[in-house]
C-alpha cells in the first residue's frame, strides 16, 4: 500500500498470530458456509381416468394445465361411446385408450403401470383424478404439494360440499369396510382424488376392479403402512341424483365395494 504523495506508508508490524489466520482465511474457501439449496420440484404426472366425460373433459384438462403448467396429463378413455378422447387431445392431454376391461379399476391400473415402466418413475409424483370435475380440478395443488411435503403417503382429497347423491349406502358401506379393516376412519372414502409418490403408486398395484378402486387403494396403503391422509378441498363433480340411474350406479359401486371387503378380509387382493 502506498500512503499520498508515493512514499511507501508505515504499519505497526502484523503480529505473528493474526498472519496465520489471515492466511488460512484467503487459502481456505471452504471455511466459508454454503449457502443452503432447496429440493427442486418433483416431476408430475396426472392420469385423469374417464367415461363418456366429453362435455367436461376440456374444461377439467385446461384446469390442470393451469394449475400445474409443468406437469403431464394424460386422460386415460375407459371405452367412451362419445367425444371424450377426442376432447381430451384437443385440450392438450395425451389420450390413452384403456378399453372398458376391468371398468375403472381396470383402465387406471393399466395407465399407471404404464407410466410406471419409465425410468425414474418411482422418484416421480401421481395425481390421480376424475374426469368430471371441470374447473374444479384447479384447487388439487395442496394435494400433490401434501405428498410432496411428506405430510402422507397416500393423500386424499375430501370434498368441502356434498352435492347430489343418494341415501348414503354405497359410501357408508365403503367407510364401514375401510374402519373394521383398518382403524381408519374417512370422510371421502371413494374420492378418485388421490395423490402418492412413483414407489407408493407401485406397491399399491394393480387396483381393485370396477368401482372397487379407492375403497381397496386405501385399505391396501393403510395394511402396508403408507400413511393416509385426507386433504378437505373446493371441489365439484357430475352428482349422481335421485333417480333410476342414479340408484343402479350405485347399486354397482356397492357391489364393488362389498367384494373388496371380502377379498381383503380374506387376506386377497383380487
Amino acid at each position: 500500500m502506498f500512503a499520498p504523495g508515493g512514499t511507501a506508508a508505515e504499519y505497526p508490524a502484523v503480529p505473528p498470530h493474526l498472519k496465520s489466520r489471515a492466511s488460512r482465511l484467503r487459502r481456505s474457501p471452504e471455511t466459508v458456509p454454503p449457502v443452503p439449496q432447496e429440493n427442486p420440484p418433483m416431476s408430475l404426472e396426472i392420469l385423469v381416468i374417464a367415461r363418456n366425460e366429453g362435455d367436461r373433459i376440456a374444461e377439467t384438462v385446461h384446469a390442470l394445465r393451469d394449475a400445474f403448467a409443468d406437469a403431464r396429463v394424460v386422460v386415460v378413455d375407459g371405452g367412451s361411446e362419445d367425444r371424450t378422447a377426442e376432447e381430451a387431445a384437443r385440450a392438450g392431454a395425451e389420450v390413452m385408450r384403456a378399453g372398458t376391461h376391468g371398468g375403472k379399476g381396470g383402465s387406471a391400473t393399466l395407465a399407471a403401470r404404464r407410466a410406471l415402466a419409465e425410468p425414474g418413475a418411482d422418484e416421480r409424483l401421481f395425481l390421480l383424478c376424475d374426469g368430471d370435475l371441470g374447473a374444479s380440478a384447479a384447487e388439487l395443488r395442496p394435494l400433490a404439494e401434501a405428498v410432496e411435503r411428506g405430510e402422507a403417503g397416500l393423500a386424499v382429497a375430501a370434498f368441502a360440499t356434498r352435492r347430489g347423491g343418494g341415501f348414503g349406502i354405497a359410501v357408508g358401506f365403503s367407510r364401514w369396510a375401510i374402519r373394521s379393516l383398518t382403524g381408519l376412519v374417512l370422510r371421502a372414502p371413494i374420492s378418485g382424488q388421490r395423490a402418492m409418490r412413483g414407489a407408493v403408486l407401485r406397491r399399491l398395484l394393480p387396483f381393485a376392479p370396477g368401482f372397487g378402486l379407492e375403497t381397496a387403494m386405501t385399505i391396501d396403503a393403510a395394511r402396508a403402512g403408507i400413511a393416509v391422509r385426507e386433504v378437505e378441498l373446493d371441489l365439484e363433480h357430475r352428482a349422481t341424483g335421485r333417480d333410476l340411474a342414479g340408484f343402479l350406479h350405485r347399486a354397482r359401486q356397492l357391489l364393488s365395494f362389498v367384494r373388496v371387503y371380502a377379498s381383503r378380509r380374506l387376506g386377497s387382493r383380487r
